[in-house]
C-alpha cells in the first residue's frame, strides 16, 4: 500500500497536483458554507479574486522553482547528503520524518524568521491583511514571499536529503492543510482541540491571523502542530476574541490589489519592529 502511494507521487502529473489545489479550495469553500465559523458579511467572490491572483503568482514562481528543487533532490539523493539519508531506515519511518523536516525548514522557519525581519515582514503582511480568513486565504502570499518559501524549500529537500515522490507528497500535504486550517469552519472544540495536537486545526491558525501581537507572532505551523509545542511558540485564544487583519493597516485596503502589492515598498507602511 504505502510503496502504491510512493509510485503515485514518484510520477503524479501535473494535472493532478492542479486538481489537487483546486479541488480542496472547492471542497472548503463549500464546507465553509454550511458550518462557518463567523458569519462574514462580504462578497465571497470578490474577496476570492485577489487572493486567487495571488495563487496564481504563487504557483508561477513554484513553477520557476520546480527544475532547481529537481536538480537538488537528485543531488542529495545520489550524493546520500541529508538526514534521511544518514542511515537506513523503515520506509514509513524516512516518510514521517521526512515530511517533518520538510515542513520544519519550509514552512515552520520560514514562516518564523517572516516575522522577525522588517523587510521579510512587510512582504508577508500581505497574508495577514485578510480581514476576512477562509479557504482562499491559503495561497495569499505576495510574490516576493513566495520567492522566499520557494527558497526554504529547496534549503528543506537539501538538508532532508528527500527523493522527489517525497518532495511531492510533501507539497500536496502542505497545499491541502493550508487550505483546511484557514477555512472559515467550525468544529466541535473538542475535535479540534484534539486535531491540534498533531496537525494544525483551523482554530489554532486563525489565532495566528489576530491583529496584534503576541497571538500574531505564533502558531506558525502549516502540517504539523508538533513545532510550536516544541518552540515555545503556541498560543491558544478562544477564537470569539480574535479580529482579522493588521493593527497598522486600514482594513478597506485588503481587496486594493495595487495597494497590496506596493506595501513592501511603502515606507508610508508602518510596522512595529
Amino acid at each position: 500500500m504505502l510503496e502504491n502511494i510512493i509510485a503515485y507521487f514518484d510520477t503524479i502529473p501535473s494535472l493532478h497536483r492542479a486538481l489537487i489545489l483546486a479541488g480542496g479550495i472547492t471542497f472548503f469553500w463549500l464546507i465553509e458554507g454550511v458550518i462557518p465559523l463567523f458569519g462574514f458579511q462580504y462578497n465571497k467572490w470578490k474577496h476570492a479574486s485577489i487572493n486567487i491572483f495571488f495563487t496564481i503568482t504563487t504557483i508561477v514562481i513554484n513553477f520557476a522553482f520546480a527544475l532547481l528543487i529537481v536538480k537538488s533532490s537528485d543531488w542529495a539523493v545520489t550524493n546520500k547528503f541529508g538526514l534521511l539519508q544518514l542511515t537506513e531506515m523503515p520506509l514509513w519511518v524516512f516518510m514521517i520524518g521526512g515530511l517533518l523536516v520538510l515542513d520544519l525548514i519550509g514552512a515552520w522557519f520560514i514562516h518564523f524568521i517572516e516575522h522577525k525581519f522588517k523587510w521579510m515582514w512587510k512582504f508577508h503582511m500581505v497574508h495577514h491583511a485578510d480581514t476576512h480568513v477562509d479557504t482562499t486565504t491559503a495561497n495569499r502570499h505576495h510574490p516576493g514571499e513566495s520567492v522566499f518559501r520557494a527558497v526554504f524549500t529547496t534549503i528543506g529537500v537539501v538538508l532532508c536529503g528527500a527523493p522527489m515522490w517525497l518532495v511531492m507528497m510533501y507539497q500536496s500535504i502542505s497545499a491541502v492543510l493550508s487550505q483546511f486550517n484557514h477555512a472559515n469552519i467550525r468544529l466541535p472544540l473538542w475535535m479540534d482541540k484534539a486535531i491540534s495536537w498533531v496537525i494544525v486545526s483551523p482554530d489554532m491558525h486563525k489565532v495566528h491571523h489576530h491583529y496584534v501581537r503576541p497571538q500574531t507572532d505564533s502558531n506558525y505551523g502549516n502540517i504539523f502542530s508538533i513545532w510550536d509545542r516544541l518552540f515555545g511558540t503556541f498560543n491558544y485564544t478562544p477564537v470569539e476574541q480574535l479580529r482579522y487583519g493588521l493593527d497598522v493597516l486600514d482594513d478597506s485596503t485588503d481587496e486594493n490589489l495595487s495597494y497590496q502589492l506596493k506595501i513592501p515598498f511603502d515606507r508610508s507602511v508602518k510596522t512595529d519592529y
